[in-house]
């Protein structure tokens, strides 16, 4: 954490997209799209801001030890992340999902998922899926995948997965159904506590800056 810079942590893909926006209303411009760079840190029209690209799951790791003031990251990754360390002022109302039960189409969900029974479950979200069935009272074995989560039940790996859901298509594709919701997910800003009150006369504009765009 430099003490005169501010260090923004964003992902690659739909949320760098929808946070575009938000930083124009702050008045920060990347001078390079990550998407056709292959750069990991990049400048921006402001000498002193500069954005790091990192996995969506290690944004709040990022903010929570210094290596960046402030950034950007879905609520799914803060579930599981545990969210210690970090400031949350604003839900930005972006990279909108929902965090969902999927299973094969024809399998038996309602029946299978009593209380007292015992599913396999896959997903790279092991908390969330552990805490929504504990309060069903089902027992779960948590598969912990890092993708195509959607094969695990087509192959007898899983009964069901926990996976984000946005317009369902890829589920159609693949003979599944989601079956029930668990949460509604969006991308939230987090800021390092330590830099908020070292950097807070610059990082506090930005933050009313984002506010004004989605209250707009």
């Amino acid at each position: 954490m430099s003490e005169t810079g501010l260090t923004i942590a964003l992902s690659k893909g739909r949320i760098f997209d929808e946070t575009l926006p938000l930083l124009a209303a702050a008045g920060i411009k990347p001078e390079e799209e990550p998407g056709s760079s292959r750069k990991l840190i990049i400048g921006t029209n402001l000498p002193n801001v500069r954005l790091v690209i990192v996995r969506a799951s290690d944004v709040p790791t990022y903010v929570q030890y210094g290596a960046a003031d402030f950034g950007i990251a879905g609520k799914d990754v803060l579930i599981e992340h545990g969210g210690d360390g970090l400031y949350q002022p604003l839900d930005l109302q972006i990279a909108k999902c929902r965090m969902m039960v999927a299973v094969r189409k024809g399998f038996n969900y309602a029946a299978a998922s009593q209380p007292g029974s015992r599913l396999r479950v896959a997903t790279k979200y092991p908390d969330i899926a552990a805490e929504h069935f504990a309060g069903k009272g089902v027992h779960v074995d948590i598969i912990k995948l890092y993708g195509s989560m959607e094969l695990a039940p087509l192959v007898g790996l899983s009964d069901a997965i926990v996976d984000l859901v946005s317009t369902g298509g890829t589920l159609k594709a693949n003979n599944l159904e989601a079956v029930e919701h668990i949460a509604d997910i969006s991308s939230r800003l987090v800021v390092n506590k330590a830099a908020l009150k070292v950097k807070y006369s610059t990082i506090q504009p930005i933050i009313d800056a984002f506010a004004g765009v989605i209250n707009a």
